[in-house]
């Protein structure tokens, strides 16, 4: 039996810019996010440092879900209505289910939404003309990354590879080892 849990969020369209990146790439870029309220991440971020000692560094936009993330062109003919779809979705709250269990590719790591809780987030993606996704729909939960840690003694900085870590990490839990 699989575990999940049900959780609700605020449909967010055009989503303020984080990044410099971020704000070059709003120019053809559209985006939408499930953005989810507490802190579903700081708990499964603190999770995975307590069971497995890597620590995440957390998603800029906290906890959400990103289900909107494409070119304005891939829209086609539809992207004309994406005033008219905002205007319906925005601040909308849709309840998603989502699996327990975090997966990762080595470096990032989220928890996936079940296939039946999909539907809304894909149903908005078609009325603007968009398949599913690249990416799977899921709540990210942050990324392993390289940190510099002060040494007990003196004022260096020892590099932590907390990449590689995370690569083990999920090798073993791909193994059936640790889960």
């Amino acid at each position: 039996m699989e575990r999940t849990i049900k959780i609700k969020g605020r449909v967010v369209f055009d989503p303020p810019d984080k990044t410099n990146k971020h704000k070059n790439q709003g120019k053809w870029k559209k985006v939408a996010c499930l953005m989810i309220s507490g802190d579903v991440c700081e708990y499964y971020k603190w999770f995975i440092l307590k069971r497995f000692n890597l620590p995440l560094v957390r998603p800029l936009r906290r906890a959400h879900i990103t289900f909107i993330n494409d070119r304005g062109s891939d829209m086609g003919d539809k992207a004309k209505d994406w005033a008219k779809i905002k205007k319906k979705w925005d601040g909308k709250y849709i309840e998603v289910e989502l699996h327990l269990e975090p997966r990762s590719d080595d470096v990032n790591w989220w928890l996936a939404l079940t296939e039946e809780s999909r539907k809304p987030l894909h149903d908005i993606r078609s009325e603007l003309g968009l398949g599913r996704p690249y990416w799977g729909l899921h709540m990210t939960l942050g990324y392993a990354n390289i940190s510099y840690d002060e040494a007990e003694l003196g004022k260096e900085k020892i590099a932590r590879d907390n990449i590689t870590h995370s690569k083990y990490i999920n090798g073993l839990t791909k193994k059936g080892l640790i889960n």
